[in-house]
């Protein structure tokens, strides 16, 4: 019998390009004259030539600057996007946290957004009962389990949404900017399962901003810039080259607060 492999994740030479509309009229007076101007496309390169490789259990960091295509990398990852070329192989069950409040139907009840967004995760309705107190309580949202979440805050759907996807059985969890949002109290909770993943083995990718996280968790940092890998490896080399080109600015100074 073979060993298992030793990457959750191979991603060779993949790029992603979006097609963004472009109309242009100058003026009012165009508008009326000419309404069935047709709408000119605009191309933005998100991803060219991305390679790397996650290993099995490894706490895997993704950084660079705004647009350099971190969250673009993390949808393909998931299968929300579809790369252009390239191929992507990832091997186990995701779980992934990508957007804030995607999948949440805002007219339901946070109860009712708990039941369909963990099922669709995979969790059984025995699994989902037994976890189902689990969840709201780690998202100590107890008080409103039964309100609306067009009626919570960004805070709130944050808690909720990180509560169900840590409870689903996964080998892989993709994470994008869960530390953005939220308190200090809740993001030492997101660091106390960091550790508890680590310890069951479990494979994370996390795109962030707080370089202070990434050199507490990460085994390993791609550093992307303008859509390309830049670098990747040892993380305090990489998190210190990426300082060197944007440790001046206002974005590096708030994501590296001790």
């Amino acid at each position: 019998m073979g060993a298992a492999p030793e990457h959750a994740i191979e991603v060779t030479n993949v790029s992603k390009t979006f097609r963004l509309p472009h109309e242009r009229r100058d003026s009012l007076k165009e508008h009326f004259l000419h309404p069935f101007t047709r709408t000119v496309y605009e191309r933005q390169v998100a991803l060219t030539g991305v390679s790397f490789a996650v290993r099995r259990h490894e706490f895997f960091g993704v950084i660079g600057p705004n647009g350099s295509g971190k969250s673009t990398l993390l949808k393909i990852l998931a299968g929300i996007y579809r790369q252009d070329s390239g191929s992507v192989d990832v091997r186990g069950r995701l779980s992934p946290f990508i957007e804030l409040g995607v999948g949440f139907n805002t007219e339901l009840t946070a109860r009712d957004n708990v039941r369909i967004n963990a099922t669709l995760l995979g969790l059984s309705k025995r699994q989902l009962d037994e976890r189902f107190d689990a969840i709201v309580a780690f998202s100590e949202l107890e008080r409103f389990i039964d309100r609306k979440l067009k009626n919570f805050s960004s805070g709130m759907l944050l808690r909720l949404a990180y509560s169900i996807a840590i409870q689903a059985e996964f080998d892989i969890l993709l994470l994008d900017e869960v530390l953005a949002v939220g308190d200090q109290s809740f993001q030492e909770k997101c660091f106390a399962t960091f550790d508890s993943m680590r310890a069951a083995g479990k494979t994370i990718v996390i795109v962030t901003h707080d370089l202070a996280a990434v050199t507490r968790f990460c085994d390993r940092v791609l550093l992307l810039r303008d859509g390309s890998v830049e670098a990747v490896g040892e993380v305090r080399a990489t998190v210190a080259r990426y300082r060197a080109k944007h440790g001046d600015t206002d974005e590096i100074a708030v994501a590296a607060r001790a």
